[in-house]
């Protein structure tokens, strides 16, 4: 019976390794993107039983098992690996100044969290710039009143659907625009925001589907829209940063196509984790609220902050405008171009 269950326990893991190949957008395909650190230690483990020496000798079968779990732990630490701190960094760490920098709070509360209090305490604690909290209603708005005295700009779109956004700046907002970019209950936020300096850039602050049975079988309308403003974002003349909950993993492939599409920056690249969800179950943890910035900023500081209640932990990030920055990004060839652009096409017309 125990060879049987360490076979069956092989064989998924060996399959849940490579399925996230398969470009389909289901959701029962795209889930096998998150648990990738998760996999890796499960796989390293199983190998480690096939080849235990108190197990009978090494025979075909066990040799053959062993061999193919040492092909999915080489390929799931090669995708770990860039995010981790001896990985090489993707963009430089620089002395944090106030006067051309923006210091960024980002969480999703949870919209049935009632624990409003730890949400302002960490706003008063951290003191952010500007701060955007998702899956917020109203009774979140009413909950985060106490900190507008210290936010005299503020765009609220609270909503009972678990896709309302409440942002909060202490800086000038020049430039305001909601959009509906897939769903037309799915808001998002585009900003032109002045630094101290009277620079201007551009903020993307959005919070997309994610794929769940019941609510959404297909990941097409999130990819799309991480695409959609990826490509805003590189044809925007001023520096941007795209913020939020995007329900997808820093590793996975919709996020790397954005990357290469936008020629962004992943502060987490050659630095770690800084996994943000799920706050309440430590052995399944992976990066899904993100700050990505244009090659424009150079890194201040992140950290993931202590948690509120909710279901994710809140995720800050100090950018700062710096010119001469040595940004390392990646770009797109041919075909990953056209592959966004026809993401980005099904998601528009709600192609199946």
């Amino acid at each position: 019976m125990g060879l049987y269950i360490l076979r069956f326990f092989s064989f998924f893991f060996i399959l849940a390794t490579f399925f996230p190949l398969i470009k389909l957008d289901f959701w029962w395909i795209r889930i096998f993107d998150y648990p990738r650190l998760q996999k890796l230690l499960v796989t390293l483990f199983l190998m480690a039983v096939w080849i235990y020496p108190f197990t009978p000798p090494l025979d075909t079968e066990s040799v053959i098992w062993a061999s193919l779990l040492l092909i999915c732990a080489i390929y799931l630490a090669k995708k770990v690996w860039p995010f981790t701190p001896w990985a090489k960094k993707m963009i430089d760490s620089v002395p944090y100044k106030d006067k051309n920098g923006i210091h960024i709070l980002v969480g999703n509360v949870y919209q049935y969290n009632e624990n409003y209090h730890k949400a302002v305490s960490l706003v008063q604690s951290t003191t952010p710039d500007l701060i955007f909290f998702v899956e917020t209603d109203k009774a979140w708005e009413n909950g985060l009143s106490e900190i507008e005295k210290d936010y005299p700009t503020q765009i609220k779109l609270p909503m009972d659907n678990t896709y309302g956004l409440l942002l909060y700046s202490k800086l000038e907002i020049q430039r305001k625009e909601i959009h509906y970019l897939i769903d037309e209950e799915i808001p998002s936020l585009e900003l032109d925001i002045k630094l101290r300096n009277g620079q201007l850039i551009t903020i993307y602050a959005i919070h997309p589907t994610p794929p769940v049975p019941g609510e959404n079988e297909k990941s097409t309308d999130r990819d799309a829209e991480i695409l959609l403003v990826g490509k805003k974002s590189k044809e925007n003349h001023l520096p941007s940063l795209v913020i939020g909950d995007l329900n997808d993993v820093a590793w996975s492939y919709t996020t790397e196509l954005f990357l290469k599409n936008s020629e962004m920056a992943d502060p987490r690249r050659g630095r770690g984790l800084f996994n943000t969800f799920h706050a309440k179950v430590p052995l399944f943890r992976w990066p899904l609220d993100h700050i990505f910035l244009s090659k424009d900023f150079g890194l201040g500081g992140m950290k993931v902050e202590k948690g509120i209640g909710s279901d994710h932990f809140p995720i800050s990030l100090k950018a700062v405008l710096t010119p001469t920055n040595d940004t390392d990004t990646i770009k797109a060839n041919g075909d990953e171009k056209e592959e966004a652009r026809e993401k980005i096409s099904r998601g528009l017309n709600d192609e199946d």
